[in-house]
């Protein structure tokens, strides 16, 4: 589960992340407004913590804008400000939970636990397209049509959830390697045609007809002919 977190007080962002991190969330963490609300727009998120006093931006106004976008991942506001009518402008704004500091670790797990619930409700224990099936938490790939599978490694599998989450959508090599390695990492992009490459010999070995096109100088999708 991949958190962004924006905290312009960098022991509190610090302590944050590390917190989350002992939990098993990716976590990345930006200390500017503006700069948050680029990486909330980026849609590599499952849920945003948002502190509401930040310089370039408040948080009330990346939770605005971002929802003017057409951003829909789940927003957990933190803030000092314990006023009834601070609570109102953040939900209005369009963050989906309120947390007012000073605030217990539990609780905080527990908003968030809740808040990813929200943003990512699950129909299904398995991601599906054409004759393709991934069992994420197994690790495993099937293919319906021949009855085959395959275990994944786990970057090659969160390769392939990003892609059948975002089916029959171009995604970018950069918005693959945020995703997968995060803005701290230096990845570069012949990492994603690396993992592409090993996702697609995956697909040939359980003789599945789901493709990954590549397409010239903007990314990758997903493709298959209907039944």
């Amino acid at each position: 589960m991949k958190l962004l977190l924006v905290e312009d007080e960098p022991r509190m962002a610090e302590a944050l992340r590390e917190l989350l991190r002992q939990e098993g969330y990716d976590v990345d963490c930006f200390f500017r407004g503006d700069d948050g609300l680029d990486a909330l727009c980026s849609g590599q998120y499952d849920g945003v913590i948002l502190d509401v006093m930040l310089p370039g931006l408040s948080g009330v106004e990346v939770a605005a804008r971002s929802r003017q976008r057409g951003v829909r991942t789940p927003i957990l506001m933190l803030t000092a400000k314990g006023e009834l009518d601070d609570k109102v402008l953040g939900l209005d704004a369009g963050a989906d939970d309120y947390l007012t500091k000073p605030f217990q670790p539990r609780e905080l797990l527990a908003r968030v636990r809740a808040l990813c619930r929200r943003g990512k409700p699950v129909v299904e224990d398995r991601l599906c397209a054409g004759d393709l099936a991934l069992d994420a938490r197994a690790l495993t790939l099937y293919c319906t049509a021949t009855g085959q599978s395959v275990h994944l490694s786990e970057k090659e599998c969160r390769v392939l959830e990003y892609l059948l989450s975002n089916r029959k959508q171009l995604l970018s090599k950069e918005q693959l390697a945020v995703k997968i390695w995060g803005y701290d990492n230096d990845a570069e992009y012949n990492k994603v045609e690396v993992y592409i490459s090993f996702v697609r010999k995956k697909l040939a070995f359980v003789g599945s007809r789901v493709e990954i096109k590549a397409v010239r100088g903007a990314g990758y999708e997903l493709r298959w002919e209907c039944e």
